[in-house]
């Protein structure tokens, strides 16, 4: 058996890889095994040798999808320029439609539904609150990672008018998650962007990005949620992200609705434009002083977005010194369900993370995505703070 539903991967993408091996040393999983089923060029091999009808969609094939965390760390570095995260999400949707399993139909269920429907993570969210109220908060931020819940009504649908000059009108990401943990984030975010002269609207129509819907093969409910925002975003000119996962996702929405490319065109990251705006002098900048802040790349920002240098100019204009702990930016360990699905290798790298954090002598994180600020806490506790860089720019310009 070969491919069976239209998100397969494309064979022209796969035959891009010439198996030169420039990848290896960037891909975690490679690292941690020295296994070639375990590398990228290994995976494209077994993809092609599926849509040529030499192998099967069987367990081991499975097994070798299934390993990869799509940090896309090996895109970044391929001569030839393979979309390996588009190829595997295509075969993450062959393995949902061919091999149907009670956990992959649980999983499509959480990913594709659960978190497309606001009302059901809002009551998720308050029993977790209600766990932290009764003195189990410690047991679930060791557990999950999961910053102090902060109730409150969330941005979906609201609206916020410059406190400057008007410059224009812009867009956020609410988000399934980051409005309900992460309210921190989006007040930064908002707070600056007001600041520098924007009105800012969350239109109520939006939705779930679908990034985990997608990398886990739910890809009809993928593209569903990429056109609820597809029309939810339409008449604005930037539509801004503060999570680098749904970022990186939807700036690939040409390859999953018609539109797509349009939507994907206009969103700009968080740290992208803030940092943009430095720049310009529409935003102030602050002098040294503040201490060292180590600087954690999410994958989905340096690997995907190709961003790294603007989180570092952000935080270095809040008056903190940024810290480099890992050149090369390995994956942490979250990759959104993957610390459920393979929760050895996952806690594997993070603890490499954390060690990392920890060697540089600072006692700030900076983290772009809601996957790995929880994987850092996870591994280093109380240790050091974990915040985002918006987050740590606002709490130093804010009146």
């Amino acid at each position: 058996m070969t491919w069976v539903t239209d998100w397969a991967p494309d064979r022209a993408d796969i035959n891009r890889c010439v198996a030169c091996g420039l990848c290896l040393p960037y891909c975690p999983t490679f690292r941690l095994t020295g296994d070639e089923a375990a590398s990228p060029r290994g995976r494209l091999a077994a993809m092609a040798a599926v849509a040529d009808g030499i192998a099967a969609v069987d367990d081991r094939f499975e097994e070798m999808m299934g390993f990869c965390l799509q940090c896309r760390a090996c895109e970044a570095v391929c001569p030839s320029m393979v979309p390996f995260g588009k190829a595997m999400e295509g075969t993450r949707a062959e393995l949902s439609a061919q091999r149907p399993s009670p956990q992959r139909v649980s999983r499509r269920w959480v990913f594709g539904r659960f978190i497309a429907m606001r009302w059901l993570v809002e009551l998720a969210t308050l029993f977790l609150a209600g766990l932290q109220r009764m003195g189990l908060g410690g047991l679930v931020s060791r557990a999950s990672g999961l910053r102090p819940i902060r109730l409150q009504s969330g941005t979906l649908g609201r609206s916020w008018d410059p406190e400057g000059p008007p410059r224009g009108t812009v867009a956020i990401l609410s988000g399934c998650v980051m409005d309900q943990w992460f309210p921190g984030v989006h007040e930064a975010l908002i707070g600056s962007l007001r600041m520098a002269g924007f009105r800012v609207e969350a239109p109520a129509g939006q939705g779930c990005c679908g990034a985990l819907a997608a990398h886990d093969g739910a890809a009809p409910d993928a593209a569903r949620m990429a056109e609820t925002n597809v029309a939810a975003f339409a008449r604005y000119d930037w539509v801004v992200v503060d999570a680098a996962g749904c970022g990186a996702h939807m700036k690939d929405y040409g390859h999953w609705v018609d539109g797509g490319e349009d939507l994907a065109a206009r969103v700009v990251d968080a740290t992208e434009l803030l940092a943009r705006l430095v720049d310009e002098g529409a935003l102030p900048v602050l002098e040294d002083g503040r201490g060292p802040v180590a600087m954690q790349d999410p994958c989905h920002l340096r690997h995907a977005q190709r961003i790294g240098a603007e989180p570092r100019r952000l935080v270095g204009a809040a008056g903190y010194q940024p810290v480099e702990i890992d050149p090369q930016a390995l994956c942490c360990g979250a990759a959104g369900s993957y610390s459920l699905l393979h929760p050895e290798t996952s806690a594997q790298l993070g603890r490499m993370k954390a060690d990392q954090v920890r060697a540089s002598g600072a006692t700030v994180v900076a983290s772009a995505n809601p996957g790995c600020d929880m994987q850092l806490r996870r591994h280093l506790g109380d240790e050091v703070r974990v915040a985002h860089p918006v987050e740590l720019y606002w709490e130093a310009v804010a009146p």
